[in-house]
């Protein structure tokens, strides 16, 4: 049952106590402010590093060449190792059961680009047909490069949306229109959309295409593979792991490169990146936690405190309640209340404040690899009822004092 007149006698004491008891809440709700805030912001961290992984498929696995660092066979270091199209080929069914899908790329420089009287600035990538899915663009128009455009060595190309909107805003769609790559006209079939614009900032073609007109050889710069999904994380995680040593075991072998020289080949697996990048960001949530907790538990102790200087100050009261029949639980609630609804009141009002501050400002930061701080509510919720339970224990030692009050020395008490 509500019972007003105790409630009063709370507003009372508190009102009586106003600075101390408001230096108490405010460091309770600071407490709970801190470590919804915190959480949220460690969130926002694995928010951002999921987008930036979203920006290529999840098992990818890219491999470039470099320079080879150590004497290996008697050739000297300091050799620049080149890529071809037969080690792509050979690696694709050396792996064929390990691999989903594939792609070699080659940068097509020293060209000039072209639309109309209109010379473009954006770079020119040959690439093949899985290359879409690698890179996990989506088509807003028409379509990617296919095998046939390949086999055909194609004058064809793939825009970004960025290019779409700073170069093509004129036409109804970009679709049929053709750009001027160093003279050599390109039909434009599709436009692709990426994650950021600075990834629609590229013009595909063909592969094949790209090697024929403007001198590539057999030459490739990198290759790109996306592995089979797996049941678990930590299976894609061995899964690359395993692919990544044996390919760059073969081309090791293929480039007399020494098996310990690793700048002489570098491959990049998504899966690992997200595995060292995810548990940074549960460290950095376990020291959230810990400061969080650290600032909730000083606030604990000042109501714990602070409920020691009531029981002081109304020593006398409490003893003439004893005197005129009080029981001692009665007097161990009394003080409880008290503690309790600092307790409450304090941390509610952090949760509240905080949660609204994480909701109006959260979608508005922009921060790399922060992306909409957030927390999940019946996380900040249970975590005030803890607040609240931990409040009543700090209260009880208090309250059992209090209860233990000798009536006699309490009535003599100034």
């Amino acid at each position: 049952m509500f019972d007003l007149e105790r409630w009063q006698e709370i507003f009372d004491t508190i009102r009586k106590n106003k600075l101390r008891t408001f230096l108490t809440g405010l460091s309770v709700a600071s407490g709970i402010f801190i470590l919804v805030i915190l959480l949220g912001f460690g969130q926002g961290m694995r928010n951002g590093i999921e987008q930036e992984f979203k920006e290529d498929a999840s098992t990818s696995v890219w491999v470039w060449p470099g320079v080879t660092s150590k004497e290996y066979k008697g050739l000297n270091p300091g050799r620049r190792i080149q890529f071809v199209n037969e080690n792509f080929d050979k690696a694709s069914a050396m792996f064929n059961n390990t691999i989903e899908r594939g792609s070699s790329r080659i940068f097509v420089r020293g060209v000039t680009v072209n639309y109309g009287k209109e010379a473009l600035i954006y770079g020119v990538q040959g690439v093949a047909s899985d290359f879409q899915f690698i890179e996990n663009a989506s088509m807003l128009e028409g379509r990617f490069i296919n095998y046939q455009d390949e086999v055909s060595a194609g004058k064809v190309a793939v825009i970004g949306n960025k290019i779409k909107k700073d170069v093509f805003n004129k036409v109804e769609t970009p679709i049929g229109e053709f750009v001027d790559i160093s003279g050599i006209p390109f039909k434009i079939i599709g436009v692709y959309k990426e994650m950021e614009d600075r990834e629609e900032e590229r013009i595909y073609i063909p592969i094949t295409t790209a090697q024929k007109a403007f001198n590539g050889g057999n030459r490739i710069n990198n290759m790109s593979f996306t592995l089979p999904p797996v049941e678990n994380f930590d299976e894609a995680v061995a899964q690359a792991i395993n692919f990544k040593d044996d390919i760059r075991e073969y081309l090791q072998q293929t480039h007399t490169v020494a098996p310990d020289d690793t700048g002489a080949m570098e491959v990049w697996s998504a899966m690992e990146e997200a595995k060292r990048y995810y548990g940074l960001t549960n460290n950095i949530k376990l020291f959230f936690w810990f400061v969080g907790i650290c600032t909730i538990i000083a606030g604990v102790v000042g109501v714990s405190n602070i409920m020691m200087i009531v029981v002081k100050e109304r020593t006398r009261e409490i003893g003439i309640r004893k005197a005129l029949g009080a029981k001692p639980w009665s007097i161990i609630a009394m003080i409880l209340h008290e503690s309790i609804f600092v307790t409450a009141i304090s941390g509610f009002t952090g949760l509240i404040f905080s949660m609204a501050l994480l909701e109006l400002v959260g979608p508005n930061i922009e921060v790399d690899y922060v992306l909409n701080p957030s927390v999940n509510f019946n996380v900040a919720f249970s975590t005030v009822v803890v607040l609240i339970l931990a409040g009543t224990l700090a209260g009880f030692v208090p309250a059992w004092r209090a209860a233990k009050v000798q009536v006699i020395e309490s009535l003599r008490d100034e």
